[in-house]
């Protein structure tokens, strides 16, 4: 069963709580959880199995036809915690870190190390939303929605590249930015960056 959050407005925001509810309806308990800031913006966040479908039922049933982007997002603290130069890291000097403090997963939630989160759009009434999904952490696999919105290609081989999430149904996983031998994935938090402790940053 999914929780709705609903931020504290001016005003109940009747489209969006409304299209919630028919989500809730259509996707049942592949509805994970839900956020709408009133007037604004909305969240939500379903099961890995129901990502491609989701993006399709968006588009075909309530106008987001207009796909923005796809990326994806690693949860886990840095393991060589905040030991770089740059300008946040001394606002946050002498600030020592709890280990205790649970993981913030953003809107709507989350489960797993990483998610996976697209934009969608619908242009004519000017309103959008973010669809978010946990990725299992044993097999790091999410359904392709290049079906659905053939313009996420591209996004989708970035984040495998980046991030090491394998798209089940692309044609073509090559790497965009990296050599082909390259080892990791450089947006994992794990990823050491290197280059930042031989001169940091802005370096």
């Amino acid at each position: 069963m999914s929780s709705t959050e609903v931020e504290v407005g001016p005003a109940v925001d009747e489209q969006r709580t409304a299209l919630v509810a028919t989500l809730s309806t259509k996707l049942g308990s592949a509805l994970v959880g839900s956020h709408i800031r009133p007037g604004d913006d909305l969240w939500i966040r379903v099961t890995v199995d129901a990502w491609a479908d989701t993006f399709r039922m968006l588009r075909d049933a309530h106008g987001l036809k207009f796909f923005n982007w796809l990326s994806a997002i690693d949860w886990m603290p840095s393991p060589f915690g905040r030991d770089m130069d740059a300008e946040v890291d001394s606002i946050l000097q002498g600030k020592v870190a709890k280990a205790a403090e649970p993981t913030v997963t953003g809107y709507a939630g989350g489960d797993t190390r990483f998610q996976v989160l697209g934009r969608l759009h619908n242009l004519a009434d000017r309103w959008g939303i973010t669809i978010k999904a946990d990725i299992p952490d044993d097999t790091l696999t999410v359904p392709s929605i290049i079906s659905v919105f053939v313009g996420a290609n591209w996004h989708e081989r970035e984040v495998a590249e980046m991030y090491g999430i394998d798209f089940a149904g692309h044609p073509d996983q090559r790497k965009l930015y990296l050599p082909t031998g390259f080892e990791g994935y450089p947006l994992r938090k794990d990823f050491p960056l290197l280059a930042r402790r031989i001169k940091p940053w802005p370096g």
